[in-house]
């Protein structure tokens, strides 16, 4: 005799459903901009709503609270901490206010770093290509010179690949070839970049299956 499977059980809520729920428990806390928060504010939550948050939960949602930017801004800026009926609950001491100060820091030179790094590789790239199309050399000769693989050289049609340039120079070959070769690889074909021969420059070849016979071809008759 077989026994009917218990059902599952629900699924735990996520954080953001937390924090709503925090948010229409102590509206004057939680509502709003951030506020900093009183210090041991995980316990006094325990204590005015028991069993409803377990100490998990509430550990990685103040966490991930406290940890956001405007939280950290409201620390730099603030003078006091707040309870959860949003009254003055002690000052906020000048160690945690300049723990803030430097976290923020922290993340705005990564993120300056991070862009000056993406800057730093878009104008490489626009160089490559800028060079490649003004080149005499073949296309070995000229990966063997800029120190990257033959193979890459494909990344020539990568979209957006051109670089913003000044009136004075004219602009390199971009987003015109990204769509270039949707086309032809739409239509079974292949398109592929080389050097001129005969002078500096780039040729950009295309070909495309030729059909054996008229009757294999879609017409509009």
């Amino acid at each position: 005799m077989s026994s009917t499977p218990p059902p599952p059980a629900p699924a735990e809520p996520s954080l953001q459903e937390r924090a709503q729920q925090l948010k229409a428990m102590f509206p004057a806390l939680f509502g709003g901009a951030p506020k900093p928060l009183k210090l041991r504010i995980q316990a006094d939550i325990q204590e005015r709503a028991p069993g409803v948050f377990t100490k998990q939960v509430l550990s990685a949602f103040l966490r991930r609270h406290t940890g956001s930017h405007a939280y950290l801004v409201a620390i730099t800026r603030g003078t006091h901490r707040f309870d959860l009926d949003g009254a003055p609950s002690g000052e906020i001491s000048e160690e945690h206010r300049q723990a803030a100060a430097e976290e923020l820091a922290r993340r705005r030179g990564n993120t300056e770093a991070r862009r000056a790094l993406e800057e730093e590789q878009r104008r490489n790239r626009a160089g490559l290509l800028h060079d490649f199309e003004r080149t005499t050399l073949t296309a070995a000769n000229f990966c063997a010179l800029k120190g990257i693989p033959p193979e890459e050289l494909g990344s020539v049609f990568e979209k957006f690949y051109r670089a913003q340039k000044g009136d004075h120079v004219r602009p390199g070959t971009g987003l015109g070839l990204a769509i270039s070769r949707g086309f032809v690889d739409a239509m079974h074909g292949t398109i592929s970049a080389a050097n001129r021969a005969d002078r500096s420059g780039a040729v950009i070849s295309i070909r495309l299956p030729v059909p054996a016979t008229d009757s294999a071809l879609d017409t509009a008759a």
